[in-house]
């Protein structure tokens, strides 16, 4: 494969960053250059995984402490309610969060969270 052709598959894909890793010369071995535009899209995927699993752990995790707060607080809670706060984002339980201590009810709880 020219290096040229190389260079115009890896900005159409959007692997620049492989670029500067084509060795010096006219051609390059297709299946190198394959694999090396592979291996940069693995290592992508794999920082884009860790990044939304962290995302989604604080999101289960803070979906959990204020369940467990609220459960404290007033009892038992409604399938509603604990479907509400399992389907909210982060923002909105940030907000709950921040009126925990005005809530008296379920129903002060969903008011601020929808």
């Amino acid at each position: 494969m020219k290096k040229e052709n190389f260079l115009y598959a890896a900005i159409i894909t959007g692997s620049i960053d492989q670029v500067e890793n084509v060795l010096e010369g006219d051609e390059i071995d297709m299946c190198e250059g394959m694999e090396r535009m592979a291996e940069g899209f693995r290592k992508e995927g794999e920082v884009r995984g860790v990044i939304r699993g962290r995302s989604e752990g604080k999101l289960e995790e803070k979906q959990n402490t204020l369940l467990t707060l609220l459960t404290c607080k007033l009892g038992n809670l409604s399938k509603e309610t604990e479907n509400t706060i399992r389907s909210s984002t982060m923002e909105k339980l940030n907000k709950l969060t921040l009126s925990i201590f005005d809530i008296q009810s379920e129903e002060d709880a969903l008011r601020i969270i929808n």
